[in-house]
């Protein structure tokens, strides 16, 4: 089964886009044949990607309302390393398409099993709210990787967000699970960082990354270019976070299969 991951959090500005652009991006320099999946109407995932938003014929507002197959909608072997499944402000009126349609929670995840065996990772970029876009997201996934600030309110927002994790996992997708807590915009300079990293660790325990991505000047300014950190300037620090997150996953991943099947050799 390919491994789908939703880079979720209803607060705004946290880095979703950012770490679901960069991680795309670094998986797939490290030999993975990666999915991006742009489900946030302002396009920014795709943007980010190098694609014009607005010359696009189908994204996955086509995909969700059923009017186009998903392996219509993908662009693929992009200069950044990745396909990508793009989105634009038509996802608007998807979105009510889903709430006007009872069942059609589940629309992405019926699309995403005929690509089953295309790719070694999906990540899903979702929007910053909770709204049907987001629900299909996670209702598709496996797991969320939660990026976010070290700040207090970002413990609320984290809060309401697991609480909307628990509850998708209890009525529409059982096996989602929260896979990780990525601290972003970090700065260990800090005190207040220093202490809500204290209670991340403390309440989340090894589900929080060891690796943390800082605030770096040239991770901000490589969408503007239509490119990841990776490519606009591979030696920066977000770069090189970026590029440690994605092993770091990697190596879960690993661990975790292991462990699930006790007689797979180490």
């Amino acid at each position: 089964m390919t491994p789908v991951y939703a880079i979720a959090n209803q607060k705004g500005g946290v880095g979703k886009t950012t770490t679901s652009v960069n991680l795309s991006a670094s998986l797939g320099h490290l030999g993975k044949r990666v999915l991006l999946i742009d489900m946030d109407p302002q396009g920014n995932g795709t943007t980010g990607s190098g694609v014009d938003k607005n010359a696009l014929e189908n994204t996955v507002c086509e995909v969700l309302s059923q009017q186009t197959a998903i392996k219509d909608a993908i662009i693929k072997e992009l200069p950044c390393g990745y396909d990508l499944l793009p989105a634009n402000g038509d996802l608007t009126a998807a979105d009510v398409y889903l709430i006007n349609h009872p069942g059609s929670e589940k629309n992405l995840k019926n699309s995403l099993e005929k690509l089953e065996n295309v790719y070694d990772v999906i990540i899903i970029d979702c929007p910053p709210a909770l709204n049907m876009l987001t629900v299909n997201a996670l209702a598709a996934s496996d797991s969320v990787i939660i990026p976010m600030q070290c700040e207090y309110y970002a413990l609320e927002g984290l809060s309401d967000l697991v609480g909307t994790i628990a509850k998708i996992s209890k009525t529409v997708n059982p096996q989602l699970r929260v896979e990780g807590i990525l601290r972003t915009m970090y700065d260990p300079r800090n005190t207040l960082t220093n202490e809500v990293s204290n209670q991340l660790h403390e309440y989340f325990g090894d589900r929080v990354y060891q690796t943390s991505i800082p605030r770096n000047v040239r991770l901000a300014e490589a969408p503007s270019y239509g490119l990841p950190a990776l490519m606009f300037d591979r030696h920066s620090k977000g770069a090189i976070a970026y590029l440690g997150m994605a092993e770091e996953l990697l190596r879960r991943t690993r661990r975790r299969s292991v462990t699930s099947n006790p007689y797979k050799p180490n």
